[in-house]
Formats: structure tokens, C-alpha cells, sequence
């Protein structure tokens, strides 16, 4: 059995690869042969503990599992099973690799369906899923103009100043989210607001927009007039939106008869010129992430 910690994650794990194990875990997911159901939960009074399960057939099954608290969140757990044994091949603890898998996600949809010539990327949120996005999102286009807003100035000053010296990538804090938006190729939505954060007329036609805070009725970060916008809405699990509770925000709207699963649009070759990629989190690509690792990496620091 091997443990990962965060460390190990943060000094091993390349966006290329990432990226590259999360596009063969979302043909998998289509294929059949990774299990992805919607995600579980208990109540534990102020949150909730969920777990994300998953198996690839005749090779491993396996879970993520963590709390919803406000306070600062506590370790999350990701433990991978041999399929013919049972016995545990992998644990991962802390809280890299769920947002690293939740990145590497965004960038197999930002591969397949952002324009090859896109360059110009908009981030409003500041947070650790908006930094895993533009990490991953660098794997796969060449970035050559970053602008950065969240309401905390201080916030996203240091985040342009991150990203330009951990990335190499030219960052910019700006001070609106519309000047964040407007006349980007790729513009990302990682906060945690219960309002819609940008104006849909803001994106500029052909633009890939991905979405990650919240996305249910009553408490979203966009609203359906973005997804108006676009010709194409895709998700990673389709599955997961019929699962919200709350309900999805595009649950019973004609808007979401018209998602596609990734899964589809990688099989299929499907395209579409502005489109709308909603992130809810597709069931086992944790484990399927934490299974790569540890067939692959030799590192000295997991036993």
C-alpha cells in the first residue's frame, strides 16, 4: 500500500499528466467500464460528510470522502481497492487531489472544445479551484494574457503575483470582473457566490466558459441567461446534475435538455462555438487519478 500526502502531489504530479489520466478516465465514465453514481451523503448537523465512489471494471473501486463544514475543511481521504483482492493499493490524504482531478477536468474540456487559437483567459475567484484550473489549463493552451479579479484586492493581487512566478504565465489583477471577462477566449468562474458574478453579455461570441462555485436554484454563480448564450452546455456528469439537492440551477428549464456529457463530446467529436462547461464533479475520477499515481510514480516519500 502506498500513502500520498499533499506534498507528494504538489512536487510529482504534472498538469500533462493529470490532464492526460482525467481525458482516459472521462472516455472510461462513457465506455462503461468506470462506474461513476452521483454522489452520497450524511448529515452531521452544521455539514455534511459525502463520499464520491467509483471502480474500473476488473482493475480497482475505490472512494473519496470529506465534510461540508464552514470552518476550515478537514483532510479529505481518497483509498483506492485491488478489484480481484480487495486489498488497498492506495490512500491519499489531504486536500490536493481533489482539486487537482477537479483542474485537470477543466483542462480535458478546455483540450476538446476552446478554440485552438485561444490564448486570453479571464479567472474571477482567487481560490485553490481556480488556481488547480489555470494550472491545467496551461497544459494544454499557451496562455499569453491572464486577468485575475475577486472582491479582495489584496487576494488577487497575490494570486497574479503566484501565478506569474510558479507558472511562468502573464497575470494581471484587475479590478472588476467585467474587465476580468470581456474579450477573453476562456473565462473561469471559481468563487463561492450565491449570484450570478459576471453579466452573460460579457462573453464575447466563441468564447469557453467554465464554471465551478455554486450551481444550484436559489444559490449560483451564473444564471441561464449565460447558458442562453451558448451553442454548446456541457458537463462531466450529467448523472450528478439530476442529483442536487437543491435542485440543479438549469433543472426543469429547456437549458438543461441541452447538456451533453464530456464523455460525449470526446467520442464524438461534438463542437460548438461558445460554450458553457458546468464542473459538478464526476464520480471516481478521484480514485481513478489516485490509482494512476501509484502505479506510476517511484517517489521516495510514499511507503
Amino acid at each position: 500500500m502506498r500513502v500520498v500526502t499533499d506534498a507528494d502531489i504538489r512536487e510529482h504530479l504534472t498538469a500533462t499528466d493529470a490532464v492526460g489520466w482525467m481525458r482516459e478516465a472521462v472516455l472510461a465514465a462513457y465506455d462503461g467500464r468506470l462506474h461513476t453514481p452521483p454522489r452520497v451523503q450524511a448529515e452531521l448537523g452544521d455539514g455534511n460528510l459525502i463520499f464520491t465512489t467509483g471502480a474500473l471494471t476488473g482493475e480497482w473501486y475505490g472512494y473519496r470522502s470529506y465534510d461540508t463544514f464552514d470552518t476550515d475543511p478537514g483532510s479529505q481521504l481518497v483509498v483506492v481497492h485491488d478489484w480481484r483482492t480487495g486489498a488497498v493499493r492506495g490512500v491519499a490524504v489531504g486536500n490536493e487531489l481533489g482539486p487537482r482531478r477537479v483542474g485537470a477536468i477543466g483542462g480535458v474540456a478546455v483540450d476538446a472544445l476552446a478554440r485552438k487559437d485561444a490564448t486570453t483567459l479571464g479567472l474571477v475567484g482567487t481560490g485553490k479551484q481556480a488556481w488547480t484550473q489555470l494550472w491545467a489549463i496551461s497544459a494544454v493552451r499557451p496562455l499569453s494574457s491572464i486577468a485575475v479579479f475577486s472582491r479582495d484586492a489584496d487576494r488577487r493581487n497575490a494570486f497574479a503575483t503566484r501565478v506569474s512566478e510558479e507558472l511562468g504565465l502573464p497575470a494581471t489583477a484587475v479590478g472588476s470582473a467585467r474587465e476580468a471577462v470581456e474579450g477573453r477566449d476562456l473565462v473561469v468562474l471559481a468563487t463561492s457566490s450565491p449570484a450570478p458574478v459576471i453579466d452573460a453579455e460579457w462573453v464575447a461570441p466563441g468564447t469557453f466558459v467554465t464554471t465551478l462555485g455554486p450551481k444550484v436554484v436559489g444559490r449560483a454563480e451564473f444564471g441561464p441567461d449565460l447558458v442562453d448564450r451558448a451553442d454548446l452546455v456541457v458537463t462531466d456528469s450529467v448523472d450528478q446534475t439530476h442529483a442536487y439537492d437543491p435542485p440543479f440551477v438549469l433543472t426543469g428549464t429547456p437549458q438543461h435538455d441541452r447538456l451533453i456529457g464530456l464523455g460525449e463530446v470526446l467520442a464524438g467529436n461534438v463542437s460548438g462555438r461558445t460554450v458553457v462547461f458546468c464542473s459538478v464533479g464526476l464520480a471516481g475520477t478521484e480514485a481513478y487519478l489516485l490509482a494512476r499515481l501509484v502505479d506510476s510514480a517511484p517517489w521516495s516519500s510514499v511507503r
